[in-house]
């Protein structure tokens, strides 16, 4: 009998990284969901059931990174999945940014992301097999005004999964990303609605007019981390509803 997959899903406490990892708990993925409010992460295990583990780490500090994987390991044996979920934005004009503004939002947006799967491919070159996932953005599918360090990063992110993919697939291991356009969430809904004009030319240029469901990133995140997508390698998925091709 094969042993049950164990995933790590990075800020799986709220919002797209819950949805993720709601959807690998409901397919019997035993989900370890990693962030730095405990209190959040309890309640989201409280929802998510007894297959979500939840446990702290602070992805700012880079040395925790190898402490919590060599933790997983240590409690679970195994690292099958990891989402690279977690992360930060910021809206300033251009100017406005600071050098540690910039290199906050890079640290956890890139630094920490490359650090994780690191430590986490340490172990996935011994069993040869995984699959990891990060999460990218429109942000790095055209250009957005007032978001110069996670553009910065968002874009990062696109050729740090093209590289680890040509390097690692070979070991068995996946890699891949998926961009999501604009998904519904209270804080989204309300930003567009208090900015009319902004709200018109998001819906103008994503063809299927709505916006996405959290559920649509989590579908997204199970297909590419199941054996479906055994051939899937190096890609960026847009789940935007046309938005990046939208006219």
């Amino acid at each position: 009998m094969r042993t049950k997959k164990i995933a790590i899903v990075t800020g799986g406490g709220s919002g797209l990284g819950f949805a993720i990892a709601q959807k690998f708990v409901e397919n019997n993925i035993t989900t370890i969901i990693a962030g730095r409010n405990m209190d959040k992460l309890n309640a989201a295990k409280n929802q998510l059931g007894d297959l979500c583990v939840a446990l702290p780490c602070d992805i700012s500090n880079l040395k925790s990174i190898p402490v919590f994987v060599e933790t997983v390991l240590a409690q679970f044996g195994q690292i099958d999945i990891l989402v690279n979920n977690a992360g930060i934005n910021m809206k300033k004009d251009f100017t406005a940014v600071t050098d540690e503004e910039f290199q906050e939002v890079m640290t956890i947006n890139v630094n920490a992301v490359f650090a994780m799967s690191r430590e986490v491919v340490k172990h996935m070159l011994t069993k040869k097999s995984g699959c990891i996932i990060n999460i990218s953005s429109m942000a790095a599918q055209y250009g957005l005004p007032k978001v110069i360090a996670y553009s910065a990063s968002k874009t990062a992110i696109d050729g740090i999964t093209r590289a680890m993919a040509v390097e690692l697939s070979p070991h068995g291991i996946r890699i891949n990303a998926i961009a999501p356009g604009f998904i519904y969430s209270e804080m989204t809904d309300k930003a567009l609605n208090s900015d009319p004009a902004r709200k018109a030319k998001v819906f103008g240029r994503t063809p299927m007019g709505i916006m996405g469901q959290p559920e649509d990133i989590g579908h997204a995140a199970l297909y590419l981390a199941s054996d479906a997508a055994k051939y899937i390698t190096g890609i960026v998925l847009p789940v935007d509803g046309g938005n990046s091709i939208g006219f």
